[in-house]
């Protein structure tokens, strides 16, 4: 299987079918000191950067409008090696949003802190997988997504309403996983608590909100990915 899927288009998905393999991946195992010596040289130049744990895929493919594919736990250094070296590597990455809709149906993404990997990019607010996004093994993307909207924005979205499905669009550097999450709050009330709850960290992740009030209005440093999802969005409705 590896990697089949059709690129740069974005897909209607009814269920993902992730799998967390208790085995290392590949290329952390073949690259253990290309990764130590790799993440002393990100360190040295970022000493915010935690080694903690992520996943990276070993294989995802799209099948009757489902997502299916293995993962295995790495640690971050090994992520972090692999962004340089994604061609061949026998690896890929995926990640989740929750694309948080205001009751104007404008759109309220984030933009990243100074100290983190993606400085001054403008996403919505989402991190990687990791281990405890699994359940029996089994990935339950929707609770990534609650968890890292809570972490990163002081928001709960456990009880808002969902869009029916997921999507998804696969480039070169990754494949985000999507969904509506409604909000009945106007953007700028959203903007407001998720303000208040950045200058109550100590080290936020993020700088702060960036509503987008419909598909022309794009912020600056906004990540390439990000622009289909928003005139996607923007096209379909609710």
């Amino acid at each position: 299987m590896s990697f089949d899927l059709p690129r740069n288009v974005i897909l209607p998905v009814d269920a993902v079918d992730v799998r967390l393999d208790p085995g290392p991946h590949p290329f952390a195992r073949d690259n253990a000191e290309a990764i130590a010596e790799n993440w002393q040289r990100e360190i040295s130049a970022n000493p915010a950067l935690f080694d903690g744990t992520v996943v990276l895929l070993s294989q995802l493919a799209y099948r009757d409008n489902r997502l299916v594919g293995r993962c295995h736990a790495v640690n971050y250094s090994t992520f972090m090696l692999w962004r340089k070296r994604r061609e061949n590597s026998g690896a890929e990455h995926a990640y989740a949003h929750a694309m948080l809709v205001a009751g104007d149906n404008a759109l309220v993404a984030i933009r990243m802190g100074p100290h983190t990997v993606n400085a001054g990019r403008v996403y919505f607010a989402a991190g990687s997988f990791e281990p405890i996004d699994f359940r029996d093994g089994l990935v339950d993307v929707d609770f990534n997504m609650i968890r890292e909207v809570r972490e990163e924005t002081g928001l709960d979205l456990s009880g808002a309403e969902r869009g029916k499905r997921y999507h998804a669009m696969s480039t070169s550097s990754g494949t985000v996983i999507f969904r509506r999450y409604h909000e009945t709050a106007p953007p700028d009330e959203i903007a407001r608590r998720i303000s208040a709850f950045v200058a109550t960290e100590t080290e936020p992740e993020i700088q702060g909100p960036v509503i987008i009030r419909h598909a022309a209005d794009l912020p600056d440093g906004l990540s390439p990915h990000m622009k289909p999802l928003i005139e996607w969005h923007f096209a379909n409705g609710n």
